[in-house]
């Protein structure tokens, strides 16, 4: 076998070394956090700190009232319900920029959705609705990567005609009077779709790996999980009972170190061989909008004798040239992935997930998981749903809808990342990811470009710690093939507000110190006012 080599960091780039085992360029960026911002980004968290414990100190001697749960005084030799730091967290920090979250929609989540307006009289620890809708605001937030979340056409009407005949709920699981003829052909497209022996669908994606994991690795297990994986993988592996490791995110060098130490020591004290190795990694990282190394995981899972479990909730359907997510994406064979699972929840416009492989895994699932033998089937609607969209992705509608959707997804990321590098933001992961993280830093910003966005009628997801890194806060934005032109054309929108006061330029920008200074003030001015 050839010599598997590795990335290299060349002005925050991540760049795929070993050519060979790619069948295009590679490259994602991560430009590091300029100095001055990431010093700036610790001073707002202090500053939020101290007026965080003088607020606490105020409503201790009753001059401030305190709306969140504590714990009482007479509990005080109990166990805590409440952890110190989350709670403090949560109603010092979290408050102040609550009203960028949870916020109502009446309407489909298409490329522009209505929201519900609200308004908050005690700095947003309450919420009422003003009975006023902000209508035509552009969704930037939703997972509808194939605009296949819609009210009208063809798969609307396909879900619409299934309720009549089977009804909206199945009120049994698929092992008594719940298995409808829908799910059968649903789970054989899927498998057709996946390239792979046999599939079986499930009612809910975060339980499709909570609940699938342990029925696959347990105790004597080894299970090498990136450390950026999603809640749900995290979850699935802690329920397992099996060893857990955590390599770094996408980095090759981490995860085969790991598994040269898994097969020379093998299992602690007793040091016998580890009953089963298993990888999971996701496709597309949610947070990040990076792609999985795939062809490099699978060269190491071949080489080391392992399992890999890949996630592909965010990348099928938004990635390759078909439809397929990251192995179509890098022209992979599907044989080469083991457990290949994915959710309907995002480029099918559905809900629930879905597992493929080898028949003789699918079997062995159908009556192990908790969730194929204690869950109750998935609606019937919401099965034709993914029927109609995956066969329209297929072709096999006997139109082009599916094709031109996919290549109107690629070309409105392509378009959206270049014109945010243009006007001089930082951007994170992989040209060809639709989850464009764009970089924000300091905490007072994390709700100044909500709130101005919205303002603007664009509504999008901000972001912060812990949910990413402390110095790390982003906005997301996710494309879709639903999206225009001048949808995806943010600039002259931008025009109208000076995001330098908001958002970071790029460290090459000559006006970075100047902007630190302004942010400076800007925090000094926004906590001793609030």
């Amino acid at each position: 076998m050839n010599p598997i080599h590795y990335k290299t960091k060349k002005n925050g780039n991540h760049v795929a070394r070993n050519a060979s085992l790619y069948n295009k360029p590679f490259v994602e960026q991560f430009e590091e956090t300029p100095l001055v911002v990431a010093v700036l980004t610790y001073m707002g968290y202090g500053i939020l700190t101290i007026f965080g414990y003088l607020r606490d100190f105020l409503r201790d001697w009753g001059f401030e009232k305190c709306h969140v749960a504590r714990e009482r005084d007479a509990q005080k030799d109990f166990v805590p319900l409440y952890q110190d730091f989350e709670n403090f967290y949560t109603r010092n920090l979290y408050m102040r920029i609550r009203d960028n979250w949870n916020r109502p929609i009446c309407s489909v989540p298409g490329a522009k959705m209505d929201l519900v307006e609200r308004v908050s009289k005690d700095y947003n620890w309450t919420f009422e609705h003003t009975g006023m809708v902000v209508r035509e605001v552009i969704n930037m937030g939703s997972y509808n990567y194939l605009g296949f979340a819609e009210n009208t056409g063809s798969c609307a009407e396909a879900a619409t005609a299934s309720n009549s005949v089977y009804g909206v709920g199945v009120a049994s699981t698929r092992y008594e009077m719940g298995n409808l003829d829908i799910h059968e052909e649903m789970e054989q497209l899927v498998a057709r779709f996946l390239g792979v022996e046999s599939a079986m669908a499930f009612g809910m994606g975060f339980a499709t790996n909570s609940m699938n994991i342990p029925a696959l690795a347990g105790k004597g297990c080894l299970i090498l999980s990136d450390e950026l994986n999603h809640a749900s993988l995290v979850l699935g592996a802690r329920l397992s009972g099996s060893t857990i490791r955590v390599f770094k995110h996408n980095n090759m060098v981490s995860l085969e170190k790991m598994l040269k130490d898994a097969i020379v020591h093998g299992q602690p004290r007793t040091h016998r061989p580890w009953k089963k190795i298993l990888i999971l990694v996701e496709g597309i990282y949610s947070m990040e909008g990076s792609i999985v190394r795939l062809p490099e995981v699978i060269a190491l899972k071949k080489r080391y004798k392992a399992y890999l479990y890949l996630d592909e909730a965010h990348s099928i359907g938004a990635l390759g040239p078909h439809g397929g997510g990251v192995v179509d994406y890098f022209g992979l064979d599907p044989k080469d992935v083991d457990i290949m699972m994915g959710t309907f929840t995002k480029s099918f416009g559905a809900a629930g997930g879905y597992i493929g492989g080898k028949r003789e895994l699918i079997d062995y699932l159908r009556s192990h998981s908790h969730s194929a033998i204690y869950a109750t089937s998935m609606s019937p609607p919401v099965a034709q749903q993914i029927i109609t969209s995956m066969k329209i992705i297929m072709g096999e509608d006997g139109t082009t809808l599916g094709a031109d959707r996919l290549r109107q997804l690629s070309e409105n990321t392509t378009y959206f990342r270049r014109k945010l590098r243009e006007m001089g933001f930082i951007i994170y992961g992989n040209n060809d990811s639709p989850v464009v993280p764009m970089m924000l830093y300091m905490p007072a910003k994390i709700g100044a470009f909500g709130r101005e966005m919205l303002k603007r009628n664009i509504g999008t997801v901000v972001v912060g710690f812990p949910a990413t890194p402390i110095i790390e806060s982003r906005a997301r934005f996710c494309v879709s093939a639903a999206h225009t032109r001048d949808i995806t054309m943010l600039k002259q929108r931008a025009q109208t507000v000076s995001f330098r006061h908001v958002c970071c330029p790029s460290k090459d920008s000559p006006f970075i110190f100047l902007t630190a200074c302004q942010h400076f003030f800007f925090f000094l001015s926004f906590f001793f006012f609030f």
